[in-house]
């Protein structure tokens, strides 16, 4: 069934955050789960030389972006009477969808790898969530993950596509902030693709909807030490290559088998955008460029700024737009190690 037409002139400005677009959200604002989530402020800033717009998605409620799927995953799940849901999460989806299950008092199990960061892991059990440690990488805890949803509701940011009906509404945000005028390249992290595919679905209902007039060039970015869909896309392949991985400052897209990656490869293209990758050192650099300007941001966010940084020199364009994903206060541990290192 088509999507209804987006229309500005029916945005919900009386409803908080990202509900303000209720009208092309798939759970009414009656049913919401909400903790005020969205409209995260967008910054001007000058970022390696050039000025450019960020948008502060740190800012959220649990710290991340992923607030934007979790509030309308559990608004779903809640609407629907759920009693338990399954997640699995490096980390920022797991503290997501902990939150949102504790507001809805749905009970939930969070898998996580077993070096997850002890900040989120933290995080994830102040919300009353049953933390489950997997001794393995991530595809490990994915698949202990979907064992369990065979007996439970499986609240999912990869493979629930409520997710990405959230995530879309960063793209609304921007276009909205930009008063409805497109940016020319958006650079987002990639590692599981959840807020690349979201901010796709949404740029392309606002031009179906006449809103734009075309889609902003997605540039999507992986560490170094764990590229598979960067790799993909360079050597034009046709399925997600097995690669060998190296650890990396960048937890929150080390995914070294993404599930939706080919269709993340798929948006680039259409899009007509390209996939980076950033050193260990380059991200360093820019988290410690980015504190010491005052955006205390977590590692995973630095390597999303670096390759903003580096996306530079493979585009000319007038607007750009990216974002801080995540806060630093989720990777205490590790900003403690790179102080008592550098």
């Amino acid at each position: 069934m088509e999507a209804q037409k987006f229309n500005p002139l029916e945005i919900r400005t009386n409803h908080p955050g990202l509900w303000r677009y209720s009208d092309a959200l798939p759970v009414d604002f009656s049913d919401a789960i909400t903790l005020g989530e969205g409209f995260t402020p967008s910054l001007y800033l000058k970022i390696g030389g050039r000025h450019v717009y960020i948008k502060q998605e740190q800012l959220f409620p649990t710290g991340s972006y992923k607030d934007r799927g979790a509030t309308i995953l559990m608004s779903d799940a809640h609407k629907k009477r759920v009693k338990h849901v399954v997640q699995d999460s490096s980390g920022n989806a797991g503290c997501a969808i902990a939150a949102y299950a504790a507001k809805a008092k749905i009970s939930c199990d969070i898998y996580v790898p077993e070096d997850t960061s002890a900040a989120k892991l933290a995080q994830i059990q102040m919300y009353g969530a049953n933390l489950i440690k997997v001794a393995g990488n991530r595809e490990k805890t994915a698949e202990m993950a979907l064992l369990a949803a065979q007996k439970s509701y499986y609240a999912s940011h990869c493979y629930n596509p409520l997710f990405l009906e959230g995530t879309k509404t960063f793209a609304y945000e921007i276009c909205e902030q930009l008063n409805w005028k497109v940016p020319d390249v958006v650079v987002l992290p990639a590692g599981n693709g959840t807020l690349l595919l979201g901010a796709y679905i949404g740029f392309k209902h606002l031009l179906e909807s006449h809103v734009i007039s075309k889609l902003p060039k997605l540039v999507a970015i992986q560490a170094e030490n764990c590229a598979p869909l960067y790799h993909a896309w360079k050597n034009k392949l046709t399925s997600i290559p097995i690669i060998d991985t190296h650890p990396t400052l960048a937890e929150g897209i080390a995914i070294a088998k993404p599930y939706k990656g080919l269709d993340m490869i798929d948006v680039v293209h259409q899009t007509n955008g390209l996939f980076l990758t950033v050193s260990e050192n380059e991200i360093l650099t820019t988290l410690q460029d980015c504190c010491r300007n005052g955006y205390y941001i977590e590692p995973t966010s630095a390597a999303t700024i670096a390759g903003l940084i580096k996306a530079y020199a493979y585009l000319e364009a007038e607007t750009w737009v990216s974002l801080f994903s995540g806060h630093g206060l989720k990777s205490t541990e590790k900003m403690l190690a790179i102080l008592a290192n550098h």
